[in-house]
């Protein structure tokens, strides 16, 4: 990504900072979201390691220094001074970062990100960040909304033809496996991250022949070991007896049909007569892959139906996130440093109570107990957290609970960069894929229902909620 990759206000208020001498001031930013995506009890964070690549490699070339020259007011004046793009062409990020890691559960109002350093250098960074942790936070949380519908069956990604175009097909690949599925169709998300490809063969090899039996014989014949036949072009429990000819072919040649694909009609209905189909002939381990513009409430009610599915393969519902596509997350300045080191609160007013931001240098405490996360406390750093702790709800200060003392915890906010430098390297995918499936092991059942969830309690630390209304009445 280059740093051209943003809002046009983001360079004007950088060299509006800069002119009035304000670029260095220190300062604290929070990236967030206050509503959790597809109505669900929790969200799957994603997205931060593209953000530390581009936080890393951030520069100016001249190329982007000479199209900024030629931006212009309304009056036809240049948009930018000499000297600023300058000062553009030496900069260096130098923030530092605090993150929740990826595949971790997340909860509206919590910070994914805290960022602190000069207050240009962090006003830079917001349309990038934002548009690297909405997506994937997104798309990793469809996935995982997805698997858990599956029961332990596995979800395959077949979306990159339906994908907001070549980067929104490889990002969605990559949060997809994160969020839990299995694999992927996209061949470059195979290559660039390590995720196993998987796919089959479409309508067209079949209609290329005068035969469908023919059709799934030459198939075979190239595939002997790859054999996953689609089985609905025409008939489709016609379809399921020439894959079982085609098998009983390959089966003589030494090679077994891997299975069977359905991609329209009763789902339910069609998995069964298949499944009897195949288990009667003799092939018992012939997978029967699902597909046909599925989502986690589809494959819930194919499940209650007791389909016969043993692969789902998922894509335009997930990799576009239909339902909701965008998180709405935000980036708010939380703190700025005064002249005597001491950090100044700083708070967004709105007339609705939940849209007013959270002041001062955040961190997240998770709470466990009994192995299950019982509650999360969003707390100021400068602060000396108490105990018990009382959460209340931000948007609603009327939920609160009481967090008992001496509760296991842990912090979610690490550190991660240091003065524009990453402090330790890349972690593999794998590990946030595991954090998800872990995470998503630790939460109550009733979080994890996909209509009218339990509501997790993430919440104010109680002074820092005393803080924040003295705050706001004093705007007010």
């Amino acid at each position: 990504m280059s740093p051209l990759q943003t809002d046009l206000y983001q360079l004007s208020m950088a060299a509006a900072y800069w002119q009035a001498g304000k670029a260095e001031q220190e300062s604290v930013f929070h990236l967030f979201f206050r509503r959790l995506p597809f109505q669900g009890g929790y969200a799957i964070a994603g997205g931060l390691e593209a953000a530390l690549e581009w936080l890393e490699a951030f520069r100016f070339r001249h190329e982007d220094l000479d199209y900024l020259a030629t931006l212009r007011t309304r009056n036809g004046r240049p948009l930018f001074v000499d000297d600023f793009l300058g000062y553009l062409g030496d900069l260096r990020l130098n923030l530092d970062l605090d993150a929740v890691p990826e595949g971790s559960a997340v909860f509206a109002h919590e910070p994914l990100l805290r960022v602190q350093g000069p207050i240009l250098h962090a006003q830079l960074a917001e349309t990038a960040l934002l548009n690297l942790l909405n997506f994937q936070t997104l798309i990793a949380t469809k996935a995982a909304r997805i698997c858990h519908a599956a029961a332990g069956v596995p979800v395959f990604e077949f979306g990159y033809r339906r994908a907001q175009g070549p980067d929104g097909g490889l990002t969605a690949s990559r949060a997809a496996w994160i969020g839990g599925c299995e694999g992927t169709s996209n061949v470059i998300a195979g290559q660039r991250f390590g995720i196993p490809v998987r796919g089959t063969h479409a309508h067209s090899w079949v209609m290329s022949f005068d035969d469908e039996q023919e059709a799934f014989d030459r198939y075979a014949e190239a595939m002997p070991d790859n054999s996953t036949l689609l089985v609905d072009t025409y008939d489709t429990l016609a379809g399921v007896d020439r894959a079982i000819a085609t098998g009983r072919k390959l089966r003589e040649q030494g090679h077994e049909l891997s299975g069977i694909r359905l991609d329209s009609g009763d789902l339910a209905w069609l998995s069964q007569q298949a499944r009897a189909k195949l288990d009667a002939a003799g092939f018992p381990d012939a997978k029967i892959v699902a597909s046909n513009d599925l989502d986690e409430h589809l494959i819930e009610s194919l499940r209650h139906q007791n389909a016969r599915i043993d692969i789902w393969g998922v894509g335009t519902n997930l990799v576009t996130a239909a339902d909701q596509p965008a998180l709405g997350g935000v980036y708010k300045l939380a703190a700025l440093r005064r002249e005597d080191g001491t950090w100044q609160p700083r708070i967004k007013l709105s007339e609705q109570s939940a849209k007013s931001s959270i002041p001062g240098r955040l961190q997240v405490r998770r709470f466990l107990h009994d192995g299950e996360f019982v509650g999360d406390a969003i707390h100021d750093i400068d602060h000396p957290l108490p105990e018990p702790v009382t959460l209340v709800d931000p948007a609603d200060p009327i939920r609160r609970k009481e967090i008992a003392a001496g509760c296991p915890f842990v912090d979610l906010l690490q550190p991660v960069m240091k003065a524009g430098h990453r402090i330790a390297p890349a972690e593999p995918l794998a590990a946030a894929r595991e954090r998800c499936r872990e995470s998503i092991s630790h939460l109550h059942p009733g979080i994890l229902r996909l209509k009218n969830p339990h509501a997790y309690p993430a919440g104010l630390e109680g002074g820092l909620h005393q803080r924040r209304e003295a705050l706001l009445a004093e705007l007010r």
